[in-house]
């Protein structure tokens, strides 16, 4: 995967892997008449940066279900993709724009209650692109900016640990001194990670592999709860800085226990070694297959692992599940079935 340039609009959380078309049959069909309702005061728009990504895609998706208008921010060029066909037939307003032109990115932000970015990539994306855009929502008098976060705690790792997590650390520090209320939201791994990417589970091998500690507290949470949680938490003008939830919270010992439900088969743990181990890995990795223009090259991948299986990228509890009530939390057995 290669990073954009500034201006584009990238697939969110690239590190998934997923292609942003499975989630278009979904939203298409379950689509709901709510989203034809006209009601007689129409609600300010969220801008929603990012919008042709899986998890933008989500995003949008739930904004629309609860009847808000969604201005999304899409690429020059980008209106023949299916995932602006999809956004079209939901209702959502589409905006040509690129990051780099200011006027035009303060115009597309002008009356919205809140700026949401789903962006994903490497510098250019994650500190110079959101960088642009925060300072528009800025210029065009928005009111709140919630980020593209989205993952275990990065706030308590220390700098060096995480490439990509200290790209959301640089982006942070200029979000806190800009004049705009933020909220992030932390929702530790997304779950799907499970069923491939993260290599956790080996069921041909019936094991679970890990490093460290067996009974390490993990959070994980699906993208479409995360999406659902993003947008009400859009709509909620009392947020505060920091939002942390968890569909899930497993340790490794859970994980097996839930695969074994879920797949049908017994799954034994095999612990390939300590924390030190998998930290030399991660150096070897990284020094022989560097990819330093990958969002998620598997070195990286790697370091989340090590951030939550050290347990200090662990989301502080009490998590701020209830605060949606209509959330419906799905949990680990259910992605792996």
């Amino acid at each position: 995967m290669l990073a954009a340039a500034p201006g584009d609009v990238l697939p969110p959380k690239q590190a998934t892997r997923f292609h942003p078309r499975q989630f278009t049959a979904f939203i298409v069909a379950d689509s709901t008449p709510a989203y034809l309702s006209s009601p007689a005061s129409e609600p300010a728009p969220i801008v929603l940066a990012g919008a042709t990504g899986a998890l933008g895609l989500l995003i949008a998706h739930h904004l629309r279900r609860r009847g808000t208008p969604v201005r999304a921010l899409i690429r020059p060029g980008a209106g023949p993709r299916p995932e602006v066909a999809s956004l079209r037939l939901q209702g959502v307003e589409l905006v040509e724009v690129a990051y780099d032109n200011a006027p035009a990115l303060t115009a597309a932000c002008v009356g919205a209650a809140c700026v949401i970015s789903a962006l994903s990539g490497l510098r250019e994306v994650i500190v110079d692109a959101q960088t642009q855009l925060l300072e528009a929502a800025v210029a065009a008098g928005v009111p709140r900016f919630i980020p593209s976060d989205f993952s275990a705690d990065f706030t308590r790792l220390p700098e060096g640990s995480n490439r990509n997590f200290d790209l959301r650390r640089e982006f942070q520090r200029r979000l806190d001194k800009a004049s705009i209320q933020a909220t992030s939201i932390l929702n530790g791994m997304f779950m799907e990670l499970l069923n491939g990417q993260a290599p956790l589970i080996q069921t041909g091998l019936g094991r679970i592999l890990y490093w460290g500690d067996a009974d390490q507290p993990l959070d994980f949470t699906t993208m479409v709860n995360t999406a659902e949680f993003t947008a009400a938490a859009a709509l909620d003008p009392t947020t505060p800085r920091y939002l942390r939830v968890a569909g899930e919270v497993a340790s490794i010992r859970a994980v097996q226990a839930a695969a074994s439900q879920a797949l049908g088969q017994e799954f034994k743990l095999f612990r390939v070694g300590g924390l030190g181990l998998l930290d030399t890995m991660i150096k070897a990795t990284r020094t022989l297959l560097p990819a330093k223009n990958e969002v998620f090259p598997p070195w990286q991948g790697m370091q989340y692992l090590h951030n939550m299986l050290s347990g200090q990228a662990k989301l502080a509890e009490p998590l701020d599940n209830d605060r949606y009530p209509e959330v419906r939390w799905t949990k680990v057995r259910q992605v792996l079935a």
